[in-house]
C-alpha cells in the first residue's frame, strides 16, 4: 500500500485519528465513572446499544481494512469469479437472522456475557467450555495479530515509510488499548461509529473517482473478453465447489466470531437487535460490491500487474486521483486513514472479546468463582494487555510462515458452530458427543491446512466441520441424553 502522496498529510491524518479515538474513550469513561464497573457495564456497554451505533460497531466488525484494501485486488485477479465476494456477506447476515434473535432472548434470560457463557449454561460441560474457550481464543488471538500486522504496513504506506512498520503498530495499539481500557464496550463501539463513517465516505470516494478518470466495468469487460476471458466466464466445476465451500465456510465462521457474537448480548432490545440487520442487509451490496467494482475498473486502468503489484491495486489507483485535484487527494488521504482506522475498529473489539473470556469464562468460572466483578474485570484487562504485548512482538518481524496460522483462523472457529446454534434448538444432544465432534473437527482441521490437502477444492474447515457434525450427531443419537440431561435443556431452550 505505498502510496505517493501520503507524508504530512498522511501524518496529520493519522495523528487526528488517533487523538479523536483517545477523547471517544475519555470522554466514555468521564460520563460513566459513576456506574460501578461491572462485567456486563465494560464488556457489553450495560447491554443499552441502540439501533445506529449497535449497526455501525457490526459493521466495523465485519468489514475490516482488509476489505477495502485486499479485495480489489483479489477482484483484480478473478476477474468476475470474485462475485462470491458479495453474497458470502449476505449469508452471514442470513446466519445471524437463523440464531441471533433466539440467542438474544436467551441472553437476556440468562444474563449471558460471552458465547462461551451459553455453552456452559446449555450443556454444564466443563470439558466442552475450555474447549470451546480455547477455540475462540485461538482465532481471536490469531486475528488480533493479523490487525497488527495491518497496521502497521498501513501507517507505513500512508506515510510513504516517514512513520515506519514498528512505530506505527506501537502508536495506534496503545491508544487503542487506552480507549479500551478507559472505556470498554462503548468506547469500542462509539470509536466503530467514527470509523465505520469514515470507511464509508473513502469508498464512494473512490468509486465515484475510478468511474469518474479511470474506467468503466464496461471498459474492462472489453479488455477481459480480448485477453483473459477465463475472467469473465462461468467458473468450472472445480472453481464452482471452490465458491460453495467458501461461501459456507465464510457465512458460518463469520457468524460465530465470538465479537460479534458479544454485540448481540449488547443490544438493547430484540426489536433494536432487528433493526440493525436490516440495515446491515444491505451492506454486501454498498461495501464488498463497490470495492468489487473498483477491482474490475482497474483491469482496463493497469493492465498486465503482477499478482506482486495487483496487491499494490488500492494505492495505485489513490496516487492516480490524487493527481487530479485537490479534492480527490484529500479524499483518498481519508479514505487511507479510515481504513488504518477500520483496521484498529476491528482489533478493539476482537482484544474486548478475549478480555471477557479470559476474565468470565476461565477465571471466573474455573479459578476464582468468588471473585468481585471489578477484580474479574482487571483480570481481563491485564491479561488482554499480556496477549497485546506478545503478539506485537510477533508482528514485529512478521514471519511469511504466518500465513497457514492466518488460514487457520476459521478452519479452527467454525468447529464451535454446532455447539453454539446447534444447542439452541435441539434438546436431545449430548455433550460428550458434543466435545468429541468439535475437538476432533478441529485436530482434522488443522491436519488437513498443514498438510495442505484440499478434496474436491473444499477448505478442510468444512471437511473438519461434516467430520464434526458426524460424531456429534451420530453419536447423540446413538448415546441419548439421560432424562434429567433433557429436562435440563427443555428448561434452557425450551421444547423444540
Amino acid at each position: 500500500m505505498e502510496l505517493a502522496f501520503g507524508g504530512a498529510a498522511g501524518i496529520t491524518v493519522l495523528v487526528a485519528y488517533g487523538v479523536l479515538m483517545l477523547a471517544v474513550g475519555l470522554i466514555t469513561y468521564l460520563r460513566n465513572r459513576h456506574v460501578r464497573e461491572s462485567l456486563d457495564e465494560y464488556y457489553l456497554g450495560g447491554r443499552g446499544l441502540g439501533v445506529m451505533v449497535l449497526f455501525f460497531t457490526f459493521f466495523a466488525t465485519q468489514y475490516s481494512g482488509n476489505t477495502v484494501v485486499g479485495y480489489p485486488p483479489t477482484a483484480y485477479r478473478l476477474g468476475y469469479q470474485y462475485l462470491v465476494s458479495i453474497p458470502f456477506f449476505i449469508l452471514i447476515v442470513a446466519a445471524y437472522l437463523f440464531f441471533a434473535p433466539r440467542l438474544y432472548a436467551l441472553g437476556r434470560r440468562f444474563s449471558l456475557l460471552t458465547p462461551v457463557d451459553w455453552m456452559h449454561i446449555r450443556f454444564q460441560s466443563k470439558a466442552v467450555t475450555i474447549l470451546a474457550a480455547t477455540l475462540m481464543l485461538y482465532a481471536l488471538g490469531n486475528y488480533l495479530l493479523e490487525q497488527f500486522v495491518a497496521i502497521g504496513q498501513g501507517v507505513s504506506g500512508l506515510t510513504g515509510g516517514t512513520i515506519p512498520y514498528q512505530v506505527g503498530v506501537v502508536f495506534f495499539i496503545v491508544i487503542m488499548v487506552a480507549y479500551s481500557w478507559l472505556g470498554g464496550m462503548r468506547s469500542v463501539a462509539y470509536t466503530d461509529t467514527i470509523q465505520g463513517i469514515a470507511l464509508l465516505f473513502g469508498v464512494f470516494m473512490l468509486l465515484i473517482g475510478s468511474l469518474l478518470y479511470l474506467g468503466t466495468p464496461a471498459t474492462s469487460a472489453e479488455v477481459m473478453l480480448a485477453q483473459m476471458p477465463d475472467k469473465i466466464g462461468v467458473p468450472d466445476a472445480a472453481g464452482r465447489a471452490n465458491w460453495l465451500s467458501l461461501l459456507l465456510l465464510v457465512g458460518i465462521g463469520a457468524a460465530v466470531y465470538p465479537h460479534a457474537i458479544q454485540r448481540i448480548f449488547a443490544a438493547k432490545s430484540e426489536a433494536t437487535l432487528k433493526r440493525s440487520f436490516v440495515r446491515m442487509a444491505y451492506m454486501p451490496f454498498v461495501t464488498a460490491g463497490v470495492v468489487f467494482v473498483v477491482g474490475i475498473i482497474g483491469i482496463s486502468a493497469f493492465p498486465d500487474l503482477s499478482t506482486a503489484e495487483s496487491e499494490q491495486l488500492v494505492g495505485r489507483i489513490a496516487n492516480a486521483l490524487a493527481n487530479q485535484n485537490a479534492v480527490f487527494y484529500w479524499a483518498m488521504v481519508l479514505l487511507f486513514g479510515g481504513v488504518i482506522a477500520a483496521i484498529v475498529s476491528t482489533a478493539d473489539s476482537v482484544l474486548l472479546t478475549f478480555s471477557s473470556i479470559v476474565s468470565n469464562d476461565l477465571y471466573g468460572r474455573f479459578i476464582s468463582p468468588e471473585a468481585a466483578e471489578h477484580r474479574k474485570v482487571l483480570i481481563g484487562k491485564l491479561v488482554g494487555l499480556v496477549a497485546v504485548v506478545v503478539l506485537v512482538i510477533i508482528a514485529w518481524y512478521p514471519p511469511s510462515t504466518l500465513y497457514q496460522i492466518f488460514v487457520l483462523k476459521f478452519e479452527l472457529l467454525i468447529q464451535t458452530a454446532p455447539a453454539l446454534i446447534l444447542g439452541l434448538y435441539w434438546t436431545r444432544l449430548n455433550s460428550r458427543a458434543l466435545f468429541a465432534g468439535m475437538l476432533v473437527g478441529a485436530v482434522f482441521a488443522a491436519v488437513m491446512t498443514f498438510t495442505g490437502l484440499r478434496p474436491l477444492g473444499v477448505f478442510s474447515g468444512l471437511w473438519g466441520l461434516m467430520l464434526n457434525l458426524a460424531i456429534c450427531v451420530g453419536g447423540s443419537l446413538a448415546m441419548g441424553v439421560s432424562e434429567q440431561e433433557r429436562r435440563r435443556a427443555v428448561e434452557v431452550i425450551g421444547s423444540y
